[in-house]
């Protein structure tokens, strides 16, 4: 059985990553939240994401630096939100490359629409890891966790 998509919410603002995931949950998706890009990448090294929802103004590294940094290590889908709305903004988080861009502040409807989009145009299985995502395969004296992607000795 395939897994619902697992988004990753990045967003210095409680208030938005709560209500995000909230709403992104209710609608037959999984969500992870991260406040900052510290806690994305802990988060992206303990598991498998489809989606990167990446809010621009952040403190520490700001988003558009995420998501240049993300993209050259991958290509996991990203959609950009951020309160800066004018045209070049959005020219900038496109260059950098972002999948889509939606401004704040925006209907969670849009955002959800948006996100299907995405996903639909991304090789979603591939990311996922294929029928394999989220399980833990036992054999022999080895545990296989292909979300973590880590081979591990079984206990006993």
């Amino acid at each position: 059985m395939t897994q619902p998509p697992h988004i990753l919410i990045v967003d210095d603002h409680r208030e938005i990553r709560d209500a995000l995931a909230k709403y992104l949950e209710r609608n037959s998706m999984r969500a992870t939240s991260a406040a900052d890009a510290v806690a994305m990448d802990a988060a992206l090294k303990a598991g498998r994401f489809d989606l990167i929802v990446l809010d621009v103004m952040m403190p520490g590294e700001d988003g558009l630096s995420v998501c240049r940094r993300l993209r050259a290590q991958g290509d996991i889908p990203i959609l950009m939100l951020t309160a800066l709305g004018d045209d070049t903004d959005r020219i900038v988080g496109l260059k950098v490359g972002a999948d889509d861009y939606l401004p704040k502040p925006f209907n969670p409807r849009e955002l959800l629409a948006r996100i299907k989009a995405i996903l639909r145009r991304s090789d979603r299985t591939e990311m996922a890891g294929g029928s394999l995502a989220g399980h833990r395969l036992a054999f022999d004296r080895w545990v296989l966790d292909t979300d973590r992607r880590t081979l591990t000795a079984s206990p006993g």
